[in-house]
């Protein structure tokens, strides 16, 4: 950066305020100095920015991927639960006709 302004006031004079010797710039030539300044200040401030987006986007896209594996896992275990919940539900009903099945039989024996 420092090498851009030097040969931007070498182009267009220097400012006397740091340089022994040397022609004053005019306004025209210090304004298009400044506005090549912020250019160069603004350009790096948005390199910075989109920098630092694309990494908030990237580790936000990670999280997506891990929620969305998160809820499949589940989706998963909701379904085995509602097996196992069946399987249950059987064995009940099967423990509960083998208890009325032994009640006829002792009722009748």
């Amino acid at each position: 950066m420092l090498l851009i302004i030097t040969i931007v006031a070498a182009i267009w004079g220097c400012i006397p305020e740091l340089a022994n010797d040397c022609q004053d710039m005019t306004n025209s030539a210090s304004t298009y100095f400044s506005i090549m300044i912020g250019a160069v200040v603004g350009s790096i401030i948005s390199w910075w920015i989109y920098k630092m987006q694309k990494k908030t986007s990237k580790l936000q896209d990670a999280t997506l991927a891990r929620i969305s594996e998160v809820n499949e896992r589940h989706d998963e275990m909701l379904k085995r639960i509602q097996l196992i919940e069946q399987r249950h539900q059987a064995t009940l009903e099967a423990i509960l006709n083998i208890e009325k099945r032994l009640e006829d039989l002792i009722r009748r024996g």
